[in-house]
């Protein structure tokens, strides 16, 4: 077995001295009911060998030894679908296991089926367990969390809120526990989580790479060290390691008798109100934070730096107000609502009491999924608080605002400082009044982005898992069977019969009797679901586009084209055309958030040149579908159609949309052309190329409807 490198050699992780990632991993443990760790960062920062490490600082575990389930023998009310044990039955230690999870696991792998092959060789019914089971009473851990496809993050997601696994497919019937520490590592910069899951993890912290050249020379040190004896290098660090785990023995034993008084309570509610954190799970989470840390601290009461530092751990993530805002928390506006003074020491508890009301015992469900009160929270600093933060960065959101709404587009973007003009009629040169000057750029921003109409990619894929178009997937409605690449899978039973009746007489059965079935038989269903694209932005941002009204028209139609493909798992690029030629803003990557900066720094002014825009456009995506030939892609190009970039502009554009149009690819025209005079020249680029033409006011689902809805009573 391989040496993994020692927890507390990782900087940071030393037993004296814990950073962030390495206490919340320790709290995590000490408490699970915390729920878990998600680990942020860029690449190279640790995160995968921390998290596959803590698993030998952490006691070991007393298990059945017949036992696949891992049910704690201490605990007359767990069950097992192995049990039920006898009371002599073998019982002994084991360390606790770190589970990985692939993003690309099947559904199968996950929650465990019934085991095909034996079914059919040996007629036996046998429930092969998943990976939700050998985590049980372990860690599970995610990789690239943010990439894992939604099916799976469902499975998580139940698992998560019920603690238990059932499964009930292809006649197997099992229930069994399913407790485990989540811990997620993934890299902002492909692309952001799930709402819904980021809520699940407890605590979040940000990981970066030391700037300090001292440090950075120690982390090489240590890892040159470890890879040049790792035999060696773990020996050295064993004492440490075996501090940590009777140091998390300890906080253990400790963290049920940690007194969490009222004053801490109501010091925990002051700051969620005050930071407006959705729900009430970030008190409850803060709240077992805490008491986690005092244990671990070796203090039998919650203190001020306790909550502090569980505030730290436990509310960043959940400030997010939609997927674009980053996530983080104001240190200043944190100390401010703590205050200088220590918390009051709680009083001795009489025989009436009734125990500790926030404590780690609560049930999850008190907070789950719930929303504040309609009342909402009192300031308590002083400030108001229908505003955003102070120092937060934020804007104030008006619900009425949301990114479903139909407001008017017609407006200068919020807070932007620029005023609204009005772009009347085309002049005679192709510029709309109010345009920059050619070889002149400008910026403006978007406003509220609203729900877009489904855009989607002709056929039928087989790429990764996604919620765009249509695909042949591991979950949807079955359509066919084929043969098994694996041990398990969703049975297709009378396509296995089928397979196994035209083969009976060359294997002997008898007349009446029974139908053998071997393994060359087996067939397993074939879904139809939807997978994820490659969505392509292409996106005119030249002079004949400046007018500020129809700039930020645009722009708010791509930035909700953006959030669109952030909630259907896809990935995104933009690509820019003005002046002279065209730019890779952004390769094609997962972060639509990176996405949405880079939109709303794009000036606009100059020249047309739309040839070179389509030319890159091609390039990209003839390096993507190298890259993965599963990834089908989307372009949009959004453009009034002009071109004005040099000498035979109008010429070149025509056979670089001919070029583009012979790629095959599935591309929609937005037409940004508005005014009482339109040339139309957008509608002609997208007959060129074969693509669906989408004026930029239809790009709302709203605005879709409400044409349907029009022509259908005319």
């Amino acid at each position: 077995m391989p040496l993994h490198y020692p927890f507390s050699a990782v900087l940071g992780c030393e037993p004296e001295a814990l950073d962030d990632m390495g206490l919340a991993l320790v709290l995590t443990t000490i408490a699970p009911e915390i729920g878990g760790v998600l680990i942020r960062g860029e690449k190279g920062t640790a995160k995968s060998t921390t998290v596959r490490a803590l698993a030998g600082v952490l006691p070991p575990i007393e298990v059945y030894a017949a036992d696949r389930f891992s049910i704690d023998p201490a605990d007359p009310s767990a069950s097992s679908p192995d049990g039920p044990f006898a009371g002599d039955a073998e019982v002994h230690a084991r360390p606790v296991r770190l589970v990985e999870l692939p993003v690309g696991a099947t559904e199968d792998r996950v929650l465990g089926s019934l085991h095909l092959e034996r079914a059919l060789s040996q007629g036996t019914v046998e429930y092969e367990p998943g990976l939700l089971a050998r985590a049980h009473r372990g860690v599970l851990y995610v990789d690239e969390v943010n990439l894992l496809h939604d099916h799976l993050v469902d499975l998580l997601l139940d698992a998560a809120a019920m603690g238990r696994v059932s499964v009930e497919r292809d006649g197997v019937s099992v229930e069994h526990a399913a407790r485990f520490v989540l811990i997620g590592t993934m890299n902002p910069e492909e692309g952001e989580l799930r709402p819904q899951l980021l809520d699940r993890f407890g605590l979040t912290v940000e990981v970066a790479a030391p700037r300090d050249p001292a440090s950075r020379v120690e982390v090489v040190r240590r890892r040159m060290a470890f890879d040049a004896d790792p035999a060696a290098f773990v020996a050295r660090h064993r004492a440490s390691d075996a501090l940590l785990t009777a140091r998390i023995e300890d906080a253990r034993s400790r963290v049920g008798k940690v007194r969490l008084g009222d004053a801490a309570l109501l010091k925990i509610a002051e700051i969620c109100a005050a930071l407006e954190v959705d729900g009430l799970r970030a008190d409850i989470v803060t709240a077992r934070a805490a008491v986690a840390h005092a244990a671990w601290c070796g203090r039998d009461e919650v203190t001020r730096a306790d909550i502090r530092r569980a505030a730290l751990l436990a509310l960043p993530h959940r400030r997010r107000r939609n997927p674009f805002d980053a996530p983080g928390i104001d240190e200043e506006l944190l100390d401010r609502l703590l205050g200088e003074d220590e918390l009051p020491p709680e009083p001795p508890e009489g025989p009436g009491d009734t125990g500790d009301a926030g404590g780690p015992g609560d049930p999850e469900g008190s907070g789950s999924g719930e929303s504040s009160t309609d009342r909402g929270p009192e300031p308590v600093d002083g400030s108001p608080l229908d505003g955003p933060a102070p120092g937060s960065g934020e804007q104030s959101t008006d619900p009425a605002q949301e990114a479903v709404d139909d407001s008017p587009l017609d407006g200068p973007a919020p807070g932007s400082g620029e005023q609204s003009t009005d772009p009347g009629q085309d002049t005679v040169d192709g510029s709309p009044p109010g345009a920059t000057a050619p070889g002149r750029a400008t910026t403006v921003g978007a406003t509220a982005p609203y729900r877009p109409r489904l855009l989607k990619v002709d056929g039928l894929g087989d790429g990764e898992s996604g919620r765009r178009s249509r695909a042949i997937a591991s979950t949807g409605r079955r359509v066919g069977a084929r043969r098994p690449d694996g041990p398990t899978g969703s049975l297709h039973l009378v396509e296995t019969l089928l397979a196994a009746a035209g083969k009976q007489g060359a294997r002997g059965r008898a007349p009446g009797g029974r139908v053998e079935l071997r393994g060359e038989d087996l067939r397993v269903a074939v879904r139809e679901g939807r997978e994820a694209n490659l969505v392509l932005f292409c996106v005119d941002a030249s002079g004949s586009m400046a007018a500020r009204k129809r700039m930020a028209q645009v722009k708010t139609a791509i930035l909700s084209l953006l959030l669109d493909a952030y909630r259907r798992r896809d990935k995104v690029g933009l690509i820019t055309f003005r002046g002279q030629g065209a730019e890779l803003v952004l390769p094609p990557t997962r972060s639509v958030d990176i996405a949405a900066a880079r939109l709303d720094e794009v000036p606009a002014g100059g020249r047309t040149p739309l040839a070179e825009g389509l030319l890159e456009a091609a390039t990209v995506l003839t390096r993507e579908r190298l890259r993965d030939p599963r990834l089908r892609p989307l372009l949009v190009v959004v453009t009034d159609g002009r071109a004005t970039g040099g000498k035979d502009a109008v010429a070149r554009s025509l056979l670089a949309a001919d070029h583009v149009a012979g790629l095959g690819i599935t591309t929609v025209v937005v037409d940004s052309e508005s005014g009482p005079l339109r040339l139309r020249l957008a509608l002609r680029l997208a007959e060129r190329l074969g693509a669906e033409h989408l004026p930029v006011a239809d790009v709302s689902a709203e605005a879709l409807t409400s044409t349907v809805r029009t022509r259908g009573a005319a």
